[in-house]
């Protein structure tokens, strides 16, 4: 039988799934540790395969294309937090101080990798630019990321590290593995090639383990006590507002400043994204224990907005080129 269209993906139910099993029967005691270590494996693991994935030759196609490059960073590290801070003092006093450290949070988190990609290459944009950009925008974040977020985040949420302590702590988690990995490529990269299913799956994976012990950690301090089902709403309306401003301001600019459609296409798809995999992750290390449920809620009801969204722009704005190919291919042989 074919999913009914109202229900969301499998990777979203099991999240739903997640925080469900999370608040009835959160892990305790040595539990929580064990599961705390296993985590912490399955996203160096993620990571490390995330590393050995990444050709260098997809980052020489697109790194001579170095305006847009910039204007995708621009958008993803100073014009999320902006608007962030400008919306602060309208929707601050209508959710929890966590939850809105947790979108200021999602404001300054480098863009997705493999969503970026994908969208940009069903809406016919330029897939090297995006490869290069969104790999350069989950890189520099790893260092731009804690830096943001100790200047901009409620710091009562934030854990007692300095930038230096949470760049290190997230350079050994994630980036060591990364370099890694990519170090490994010319003995493991043609099997990941053959097998996306085990990067895909340990990717899921990760992120589900993280999400089950921060929500456990956050259940046990009362998290459904402080957090109420209007707060939760405003959260989803201002992701919204948040995604709209963010889709305007890099469509706009991109044509303003000249690029073609294609390029218009890429900067949209990885200058409009936050990633959750590399979010979640780096929210363990920035924000105490007892916090980090909270915080990343703002980020996974982004995240599945921006997804569904960008589906349907994606899809659109592909069908539109095709179009316009169609018709100037018609065009040229009637001449």
């Amino acid at each position: 039988m074919s999913r009914p269209r109202f229900l969301p993906d499998n990777f979203t139910l099991a999240l739903i799934t997640t925080v469900v099993i999370a608040s009835l029967l959160p892990c305790r005691g040595p539990a929580a540790s064990a599961f705390d270590g296993i985590t912490t494996v399955a996203i160096a693991l993620l990571f490390f395969l995330h590393g050995a994935k990444l050709s260098r030759e997809a980052i020489v196609a697109g790194a001579t294309h170095w305006r847009l490059h910039l204007l995708v960073l621009a958008s993803t590290f100073i014009m999320f937090p902006i608007i962030g801070l400008i919306l602060r003092p309208v929707f601050a006093p209508l959710v929890t101080p966590e939850l809105y450290a947790g979108v200021l949070f999602l404001c300054v988190l480098p863009s997705t990798v493999q969503s970026s990609i994908a969208f940009t290459s069903i809406a016919r944009g330029n897939v090297s630019a995006a490869v290069c950009s969104a790999s350069a925008s989950s890189f520099i974040g790893i260092f731009l990321t804690p830096l943001l977020a100790n200047v901009i985040v409620n710091t009562q949420s934030a854990a007692h590290t300095s930038e230096l302590d949470s760049i290190f702590k997230i350079v050994l988690q994630l980036l060591v593995p990364f370099i890694a990995g990519h170090l490994s490529r010319r003995w493991i990269g043609q099997w990941i090639e053959r097998n996306k299913g085990v990067l895909k799956f340990v990717d899921q994976g990760s992120i589900l383990l993280v999400v089950y012990t921060a929500f456990s950690e956050a259940v046990v301090e009362g998290l459904w006590h402080h957090v109420s089902p209007l707060a939760l709403l405003m959260v989803v309306v201002l992701s919204c507002v948040l995604l709209a401003i963010a889709l305007f301001m890099t469509s706009f600019t991109a044509k303003r400043l000249g690029f073609n459609r294609a390029d218009q296409i890429t900067i949209v798809f990885c200058g409009s994204k936050k990633s959750l995999a590399a979010g979640i992750p780096m929210a363990k290390v920035i924000f105490s224990s007892n916090a980090v449920g909270a915080v990343v809620l703002p980020l996974m009801l982004f995240h599945q907005i921006q997804l569904m969204t960008c589906a349907v722009l994606a899809q659109r704005w592909g069908a539109r080129q095709q179009e316009a190919s169609g018709t100037l291919a018609s065009g040229s042989s009637r001449a």
